[in-house]
Protein backbone atom coordinates (compact mmCIF):
# COMPACT_ATOMS: atom_id res chain seq x y z
CA UNK A 1 0.00 0.00 0.00
CA UNK A 2 1.28 3.49 -0.87
CA UNK A 3 2.85 5.40 1.98
CA UNK A 4 0.70 8.03 3.67
CA UNK A 5 -2.64 6.57 2.68
CA UNK A 6 -4.92 5.05 5.35
CA UNK A 7 -6.38 1.59 4.87
CA UNK A 8 -9.80 2.26 3.39
CA UNK A 9 -10.99 -1.31 3.02
CA UNK A 10 -13.75 -0.87 5.63
CA UNK A 11 -14.05 2.88 5.93
CA UNK A 12 -17.48 4.11 6.88
CA UNK A 13 -19.17 7.44 6.11
CA UNK A 14 -17.98 9.09 9.31
CA UNK A 15 -14.36 8.38 8.44
CA UNK A 16 -14.97 9.49 4.84
CA UNK A 17 -16.21 12.82 6.19
CA UNK A 18 -13.11 13.11 8.39
CA UNK A 19 -10.70 12.54 5.50
CA UNK A 20 -12.75 14.07 2.66
CA UNK A 21 -10.31 16.92 2.13
CA UNK A 22 -7.44 14.46 1.78
CA UNK A 23 -9.41 12.05 -0.40
CA UNK A 24 -10.47 14.74 -2.83
CA UNK A 25 -7.07 16.38 -2.78
CA UNK A 26 -6.03 14.52 -5.90
CA UNK A 27 -7.65 12.36 -8.54
CA UNK A 28 -5.36 9.42 -7.83
CA UNK A 29 -6.19 9.48 -4.10
CA UNK A 30 -9.92 9.70 -4.77
CA UNK A 31 -9.68 6.86 -7.27
CA UNK A 32 -7.80 4.72 -4.76
CA UNK A 33 -10.41 5.37 -2.09
CA UNK A 34 -13.29 4.50 -4.45
CA UNK A 35 -11.65 1.25 -5.48
CA UNK A 36 -10.86 0.13 -1.95
CA UNK A 37 -13.79 1.18 0.24
CA UNK A 38 -16.69 -1.21 0.75
CA UNK A 39 -19.16 1.23 2.31
CA UNK A 40 -21.77 2.65 -0.13
CA UNK A 41 -22.54 5.53 2.23
CA UNK A 42 -18.91 6.57 2.19
CA UNK A 43 -19.11 6.87 -1.59
CA UNK A 44 -22.43 8.67 -1.29
CA UNK A 45 -20.79 11.28 0.91
CA UNK A 46 -17.89 11.56 -1.53
CA UNK A 47 -20.28 12.44 -4.37
CA UNK A 48 -22.09 14.95 -2.16
CA UNK A 49 -18.74 16.60 -1.50
CA UNK A 50 -17.67 16.46 -5.14
CA UNK A 51 -19.55 19.57 -6.26
CA UNK A 52 -19.26 20.97 -9.76
CA UNK A 53 -16.97 23.79 -8.63
CA UNK A 54 -14.49 21.51 -6.85
CA UNK A 55 -11.30 20.84 -8.79
CA UNK A 56 -9.80 17.42 -8.20
CA UNK A 57 -6.34 18.14 -9.54
CA UNK A 58 -7.95 19.09 -12.85
CA UNK A 59 -8.90 15.49 -13.52
CA UNK A 60 -12.46 14.92 -12.29
CA UNK A 61 -13.10 12.50 -15.19
CA UNK A 62 -10.89 9.95 -13.44
CA UNK A 63 -12.98 10.23 -10.29
CA UNK A 64 -16.23 10.07 -12.25
CA UNK A 65 -15.13 6.94 -14.09
CA UNK A 66 -14.05 5.28 -10.85
CA UNK A 67 -17.42 6.01 -9.23
CA UNK A 68 -19.34 4.68 -12.24
CA UNK A 69 -17.35 1.46 -12.55
CA UNK A 70 -17.27 0.65 -8.84
CA UNK A 71 -19.57 -2.17 -7.78
CA UNK A 72 -19.90 -0.50 -4.38
CA UNK A 73 -21.35 2.80 -5.63
CA UNK A 74 -25.16 2.76 -5.16
CA UNK A 75 -27.28 3.02 -8.31
CA UNK A 76 -28.80 6.38 -7.38
CA UNK A 77 -25.34 7.80 -6.73
CA UNK A 78 -24.16 6.61 -10.13
CA UNK A 79 -27.19 8.30 -11.67
CA UNK A 80 -26.28 11.55 -9.90
CA UNK A 81 -22.75 11.39 -11.27
CA UNK A 82 -23.69 10.36 -14.81
CA UNK A 83 -26.64 12.73 -15.22
CA UNK A 84 -25.42 15.90 -13.53
CA UNK A 85 -25.26 17.78 -16.85
CA UNK A 86 -28.76 16.84 -18.00
CA UNK A 87 -31.66 19.25 -17.75
CA UNK A 88 -34.79 17.38 -18.83
CA UNK A 89 -38.10 18.41 -17.31
CA UNK A 90 -40.73 16.15 -15.80
CA UNK A 91 -42.39 13.68 -18.21
CA UNK A 92 -45.20 15.32 -20.20
CA UNK A 93 -46.87 12.09 -21.32
CA UNK A 94 -50.10 10.82 -19.75
CA UNK A 95 -49.55 8.98 -16.48
CA UNK A 96 -50.76 5.65 -17.87
CA UNK A 97 -48.14 5.81 -20.62
CA UNK A 98 -45.39 6.40 -18.08
CA UNK A 99 -46.63 3.56 -15.84
CA UNK A 100 -46.84 1.12 -18.75
CA UNK A 101 -43.34 2.02 -19.93
CA UNK A 102 -41.81 1.70 -16.46
CA UNK A 103 -43.48 -1.67 -15.94
CA UNK A 104 -42.24 -2.98 -19.30
CA UNK A 105 -38.69 -1.95 -18.46
CA UNK A 106 -38.96 -3.54 -15.01
CA UNK A 107 -39.91 -6.91 -16.51
CA UNK A 108 -37.07 -6.66 -19.03
CA UNK A 109 -39.08 -5.97 -22.17
CA UNK A 110 -37.67 -3.80 -24.95
CA UNK A 111 -40.06 -0.95 -25.77
CA UNK A 112 -41.45 0.70 -28.88
CA UNK A 113 -43.01 4.12 -28.24
CA UNK A 114 -45.30 4.80 -31.18
CA UNK A 115 -47.76 7.50 -32.14
CA UNK A 116 -48.26 10.52 -34.39
CA UNK A 117 -45.60 13.17 -34.74
CA UNK A 118 -45.53 15.75 -31.98
CA UNK A 119 -46.48 13.47 -29.09
CA UNK A 120 -43.02 13.67 -27.47
CA UNK A 121 -41.80 10.13 -28.17
CA UNK A 122 -38.09 10.92 -28.36
CA UNK A 123 -38.21 13.31 -25.42
CA UNK A 124 -40.03 10.74 -23.29
CA UNK A 125 -37.58 8.03 -24.39
CA UNK A 126 -34.74 10.14 -22.96
CA UNK A 127 -36.65 10.82 -19.75
CA UNK A 128 -37.46 7.11 -19.39
CA UNK A 129 -33.83 6.13 -19.91
CA UNK A 130 -32.61 8.66 -17.35
CA UNK A 131 -35.16 7.47 -14.80
CA UNK A 132 -34.30 3.78 -15.12
CA UNK A 133 -30.66 3.79 -16.24
CA UNK A 134 -27.35 5.42 -15.42
CA UNK A 135 -27.26 7.08 -18.82
CA UNK A 136 -28.15 6.34 -22.43
CA UNK A 137 -26.90 6.45 -25.99
CA UNK A 138 -29.21 7.49 -28.81
CA UNK A 139 -29.09 6.35 -32.44
CA UNK A 140 -31.38 7.36 -35.32
CA UNK A 141 -32.20 4.62 -37.80
CA UNK A 142 -31.71 5.24 -41.53
CA UNK A 143 -32.70 3.37 -44.72
CA UNK A 144 -29.06 2.27 -45.13
CA UNK A 145 -28.92 0.42 -41.82
CA UNK A 146 -27.93 -3.24 -41.81
CA UNK A 147 -27.78 -5.77 -38.94
CA UNK A 148 -24.20 -4.55 -38.36
CA UNK A 149 -25.58 -1.22 -37.11
CA UNK A 150 -27.29 -3.17 -34.33
CA UNK A 151 -24.72 -5.86 -33.53
CA UNK A 152 -21.39 -4.74 -35.00
CA UNK A 153 -19.01 -5.23 -37.89
CA UNK A 154 -15.36 -5.77 -38.79
CA UNK A 155 -13.96 -2.66 -40.46
CA UNK A 156 -10.69 -2.32 -42.43
CA UNK A 157 -8.33 0.51 -41.51
CA UNK A 158 -4.98 1.49 -43.00
CA UNK A 159 -2.16 1.70 -40.47
CA UNK A 160 1.42 2.32 -41.62
CA UNK A 161 0.54 1.40 -45.17
CA UNK A 162 -0.97 -1.92 -44.11
CA UNK A 163 -4.61 -2.88 -43.83
CA UNK A 164 -5.71 -3.75 -40.31
CA UNK A 165 -9.14 -5.07 -39.36
CA UNK A 166 -10.92 -3.79 -36.27
CA UNK A 167 -14.15 -4.79 -34.63
CA UNK A 168 -16.69 -1.97 -34.41
CA UNK A 169 -19.62 -2.57 -32.08
CA UNK A 170 -23.16 -1.72 -33.19
CA UNK A 171 -25.54 0.38 -31.09
CA UNK A 172 -26.86 -2.51 -28.97
CA UNK A 173 -23.40 -4.05 -28.57
CA UNK A 174 -22.11 -0.67 -27.38
CA UNK A 175 -24.91 -0.60 -24.83
CA UNK A 176 -23.89 -4.06 -23.60
CA UNK A 177 -20.31 -2.84 -23.20
CA UNK A 178 -21.46 0.17 -21.19
CA UNK A 179 -23.72 -1.92 -18.95
CA UNK A 180 -20.90 -4.41 -18.33
CA UNK A 181 -18.42 -1.64 -17.59
CA UNK A 182 -20.68 0.16 -15.11
CA UNK A 183 -22.39 -2.95 -13.68
CA UNK A 184 -25.78 -1.25 -13.96
CA UNK A 185 -28.55 -0.33 -16.38
CA UNK A 186 -27.65 1.42 -19.63
CA UNK A 187 -30.27 2.74 -22.06
CA UNK A 188 -30.08 2.27 -25.82
CA UNK A 189 -32.52 4.56 -27.64
CA UNK A 190 -33.16 3.73 -31.29
CA UNK A 191 -35.08 6.63 -32.79
CA UNK A 192 -37.44 6.38 -35.79
CA UNK A 193 -36.93 2.65 -36.30
CA UNK A 194 -39.26 2.42 -39.29
CA UNK A 195 -36.78 4.36 -41.38
CA UNK A 196 -34.83 1.10 -41.49
CA UNK A 197 -35.92 -2.30 -42.78
CA UNK A 198 -36.92 -3.67 -39.38
CA UNK A 199 -37.25 -7.30 -40.45
CA UNK A 200 -33.73 -7.34 -41.82
CA UNK A 201 -31.95 -5.08 -39.33
CA UNK A 202 -33.49 -6.45 -36.13
CA UNK A 203 -33.10 -10.15 -37.02
CA UNK A 204 -30.09 -10.89 -34.79
CA UNK A 205 -31.66 -8.83 -32.02
CA UNK A 206 -34.81 -10.95 -32.03
CA UNK A 207 -32.73 -14.06 -31.39
CA UNK A 208 -30.78 -12.36 -28.59
CA UNK A 209 -33.98 -11.21 -26.88
CA UNK A 210 -35.24 -14.81 -26.69
CA UNK A 211 -31.88 -16.43 -25.87
CA UNK A 212 -29.80 -14.63 -23.27
CA UNK A 213 -26.82 -16.88 -24.06
CA UNK A 214 -26.81 -15.90 -27.74
CA UNK A 215 -23.57 -14.08 -28.57
CA UNK A 216 -24.42 -11.15 -30.84
CA UNK A 217 -20.88 -9.82 -31.21
CA UNK A 218 -17.30 -10.17 -29.96
CA UNK A 219 -15.40 -7.05 -29.03
CA UNK A 220 -11.84 -6.14 -30.02
CA UNK A 221 -10.47 -8.39 -27.26
CA UNK A 222 -12.62 -11.30 -28.36
CA UNK A 223 -14.96 -10.98 -25.39
CA UNK A 224 -18.43 -12.31 -26.30
CA UNK A 225 -21.28 -9.84 -25.84
CA UNK A 226 -24.71 -11.16 -24.89
CA UNK A 227 -27.88 -9.18 -24.28
CA UNK A 228 -28.71 -8.93 -20.58
CA UNK A 229 -31.29 -7.24 -18.37
CA UNK A 230 -28.97 -4.30 -17.72
CA UNK A 231 -29.45 -3.12 -21.32
CA UNK A 232 -32.74 -1.24 -21.72
CA UNK A 233 -33.75 -0.89 -25.37
CA UNK A 234 -36.20 1.94 -26.09
CA UNK A 235 -37.34 2.54 -29.67
CA UNK A 236 -39.55 5.23 -31.19
CA UNK A 237 -41.75 5.04 -34.26
CA UNK A 238 -43.89 7.64 -36.01
CA UNK A 239 -47.35 6.45 -36.98
CA UNK A 240 -46.98 8.42 -40.20
CA UNK A 241 -44.26 5.98 -41.27
CA UNK A 242 -46.17 2.75 -40.72
CA UNK A 243 -49.10 1.50 -38.69
CA UNK A 244 -48.67 -1.09 -35.98
CA UNK A 245 -50.62 -3.62 -38.04
CA UNK A 246 -48.09 -3.29 -40.86
CA UNK A 247 -45.13 -4.02 -38.61
CA UNK A 248 -43.36 -7.34 -38.73
CA UNK A 249 -45.12 -9.63 -36.24
CA UNK A 250 -41.68 -10.51 -34.87
CA UNK A 251 -41.26 -7.10 -33.28
CA UNK A 252 -44.77 -6.87 -31.84
CA UNK A 253 -44.26 -10.26 -30.17
CA UNK A 254 -40.93 -9.34 -28.60
CA UNK A 255 -41.37 -5.65 -27.78
CA UNK A 256 -43.80 -3.85 -25.51
CA UNK A 257 -45.78 -1.59 -27.88
CA UNK A 258 -46.70 1.59 -26.00
CA UNK A 259 -48.84 4.18 -27.73
CA UNK A 260 -48.40 7.90 -27.22
CA UNK A 261 -51.65 9.11 -28.70
CA UNK A 262 -53.04 12.61 -28.97
CA UNK A 263 -53.46 14.33 -25.62
CA UNK A 264 -56.85 14.96 -24.07
CA UNK A 265 -58.29 18.48 -24.26
CA UNK A 266 -57.41 19.36 -20.66
CA UNK A 267 -53.90 17.91 -20.87
CA UNK A 268 -53.20 19.71 -24.14
CA UNK A 269 -54.62 22.97 -22.80
CA UNK A 270 -52.33 22.76 -19.76
CA UNK A 271 -49.32 22.22 -22.00
CA UNK A 272 -50.22 25.26 -24.13
CA UNK A 273 -50.86 27.36 -21.04
CA UNK A 274 -47.50 26.43 -19.53
CA UNK A 275 -45.45 27.08 -22.67
CA UNK A 276 -47.16 30.37 -23.53
CA UNK A 277 -46.89 31.47 -19.90
CA UNK A 278 -43.11 31.42 -20.26
CA UNK A 279 -43.16 34.14 -22.93
CA UNK A 280 -42.85 36.76 -20.22
CA UNK A 281 -43.90 40.38 -20.03
CA UNK A 282 -41.21 41.52 -22.49
CA UNK A 283 -42.97 39.77 -25.37
CA UNK A 284 -45.79 41.94 -26.70
CA UNK A 285 -48.18 39.17 -27.76
CA UNK A 286 -51.76 38.59 -26.62
CA UNK A 287 -51.24 35.27 -24.86
CA UNK A 288 -54.95 34.42 -24.76
CA UNK A 289 -55.17 34.96 -28.50
CA UNK A 290 -52.08 32.82 -29.07
CA UNK A 291 -53.56 29.99 -27.00
CA UNK A 292 -56.75 30.18 -29.05
CA UNK A 293 -54.68 30.01 -32.25
CA UNK A 294 -52.90 26.91 -30.97
CA UNK A 295 -56.22 25.28 -30.06
CA UNK A 296 -57.94 26.02 -33.38
CA UNK A 297 -54.92 25.03 -35.41
CA UNK A 298 -54.59 21.74 -33.52
CA UNK A 299 -58.32 21.00 -33.70
CA UNK A 300 -58.46 21.66 -37.45
CA UNK A 301 -55.51 19.36 -38.10
CA UNK A 302 -56.71 16.48 -35.92
CA UNK A 303 -60.50 16.72 -35.90
CA UNK A 304 -61.51 19.04 -38.74
CA UNK A 305 -63.63 22.15 -38.38
CA UNK A 306 -67.25 22.54 -37.42
CA UNK A 307 -67.81 25.07 -40.22
CA UNK A 308 -66.97 22.71 -43.07
CA UNK A 309 -67.98 19.46 -41.41
CA UNK A 310 -64.77 17.82 -42.65
CA UNK A 311 -62.83 15.28 -40.66
CA UNK A 312 -59.28 15.93 -39.48
CA UNK A 313 -56.41 16.22 -41.93
CA UNK A 314 -53.96 14.00 -40.03
CA UNK A 315 -52.86 13.10 -36.50
CA UNK A 316 -50.56 15.71 -34.99
CA UNK A 317 -49.41 16.00 -31.38
CA UNK A 318 -48.97 19.16 -29.32
CA UNK A 319 -45.23 19.08 -28.64
CA UNK A 320 -44.26 21.09 -31.72
CA UNK A 321 -46.07 24.15 -30.35
CA UNK A 322 -43.42 24.42 -27.65
CA UNK A 323 -40.92 25.21 -30.42
CA UNK A 324 -43.17 28.07 -31.51
CA UNK A 325 -43.19 29.62 -28.04
CA UNK A 326 -39.43 29.24 -27.68
CA UNK A 327 -38.96 30.95 -31.06
CA UNK A 328 -41.22 33.82 -29.99
CA UNK A 329 -39.44 34.21 -26.66
CA UNK A 330 -36.11 34.84 -28.35
CA UNK A 331 -37.43 36.61 -31.46
CA UNK A 332 -39.72 39.06 -29.68
CA UNK A 333 -38.03 39.46 -26.31
CA UNK A 334 -35.68 42.29 -25.41
CA UNK A 335 -33.25 42.85 -28.27
CA UNK A 336 -34.89 40.19 -30.44
CA UNK A 337 -35.01 40.60 -34.25
CA UNK A 338 -38.84 40.68 -34.33
CA UNK A 339 -39.47 43.27 -31.62
CA UNK A 340 -42.29 45.44 -32.98
CA UNK A 341 -43.15 42.75 -35.56
CA UNK A 342 -44.77 40.21 -33.27
CA UNK A 343 -47.60 39.43 -35.70
CA UNK A 344 -45.07 38.53 -38.38
CA UNK A 345 -43.03 36.48 -35.90
CA UNK A 346 -45.98 34.21 -35.12
CA UNK A 347 -46.44 33.37 -38.79
CA UNK A 348 -42.73 32.80 -39.25
CA UNK A 349 -42.66 30.52 -36.22
CA UNK A 350 -45.45 28.37 -37.67
CA UNK A 351 -43.73 28.31 -41.07
CA UNK A 352 -40.48 27.26 -39.42
CA UNK A 353 -41.58 24.68 -36.87
CA UNK A 354 -45.12 23.49 -37.59
CA UNK A 355 -46.03 23.61 -41.28
CA UNK A 356 -42.94 21.78 -42.64
CA UNK A 357 -43.53 18.90 -40.25
CA UNK A 358 -47.12 18.60 -41.43
CA UNK A 359 -46.18 18.82 -45.09
CA UNK A 360 -43.42 16.25 -44.69
CA UNK A 361 -45.82 13.30 -44.65
CA UNK A 362 -48.89 14.83 -46.33
CA UNK A 363 -50.36 13.64 -49.62
CA UNK A 364 -51.60 16.19 -52.16
CA UNK A 365 -55.22 16.27 -50.90
CA UNK A 366 -53.95 16.84 -47.37
CA UNK A 367 -51.57 19.57 -48.54
CA UNK A 368 -54.46 21.41 -50.21
CA UNK A 369 -56.51 21.14 -47.02
CA UNK A 370 -53.56 22.41 -44.98
CA UNK A 371 -53.29 25.46 -47.23
CA UNK A 372 -57.02 26.08 -46.85
CA UNK A 373 -56.78 25.63 -43.07
CA UNK A 374 -54.03 28.24 -42.82
CA UNK A 375 -55.99 30.65 -45.02
CA UNK A 376 -58.97 30.33 -42.67
CA UNK A 377 -56.82 30.90 -39.59
CA UNK A 378 -55.15 33.89 -41.22
CA UNK A 379 -58.58 35.43 -41.76
CA UNK A 380 -59.82 34.61 -38.27
CA UNK A 381 -56.80 35.89 -36.35
CA UNK A 382 -56.19 39.47 -37.41
CA UNK A 383 -53.55 39.88 -34.68
CA UNK A 384 -51.25 37.38 -36.41
CA UNK A 385 -49.86 37.18 -39.94
CA UNK A 386 -50.01 33.53 -40.97
CA UNK A 387 -49.32 34.19 -44.65
CA UNK A 388 -45.84 32.53 -44.47
CA UNK A 389 -47.51 29.24 -43.52
CA UNK A 390 -50.17 29.70 -46.22
CA UNK A 391 -47.51 30.38 -48.86
CA UNK A 392 -45.43 27.40 -47.79
CA UNK A 393 -48.39 25.01 -48.08
CA UNK A 394 -49.50 26.45 -51.44
CA UNK A 395 -45.99 26.15 -52.92
CA UNK A 396 -45.81 22.56 -51.76
CA UNK A 397 -49.16 21.83 -53.39
CA UNK A 398 -48.00 23.37 -56.66
CA UNK A 399 -44.79 21.34 -56.57
CA UNK A 400 -46.72 18.12 -55.96
CA UNK A 401 -49.11 18.91 -58.81
CA UNK A 402 -46.25 19.58 -61.20
CA UNK A 403 -44.63 16.33 -60.24
CA UNK A 404 -47.89 14.49 -60.89
CA UNK A 405 -48.32 16.24 -64.23
CA UNK A 406 -51.41 18.07 -63.11
CA UNK A 407 -51.76 21.77 -63.80
CA UNK A 408 -52.26 23.87 -60.70
CA UNK A 409 -54.83 25.89 -62.61
CA UNK A 410 -57.06 23.10 -63.84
Amino acid sequence: MSSGKPSWKNFDREEAEQYSGFILGSASTAEYFIEETSDPDALRYLVESLTVDRDVSGDSDVVTQALLTSRTTPFDVKQTVAQRNYNLNEPLVPDTVRKNALTAIKVGKPIVLYGPTGTGKTYFAKQLALETCLDYSIHTATPTWTPADITGSIQPETEGGEIQYHRQAGCVSQGIQKANEYHDNWGVIIDEITRADISQVFGPLYTAIEDEEQVIFKDEDGTPLTLNDDVKIICTMNMSDRTVNELDNAITRRFAMIELSRYGDEERSELFKGWIGKLGSEVDIDTDELRELFERHHQGINEGTTTTGENGIMEFGPMHYRDVTEFLTHACGSGGPYVGEEAVAVGQAFATYITPRLLNTAALPQINRLASHYETLDDQFEAFDLSPAVDLAERQAEAEEREMGVSAYE
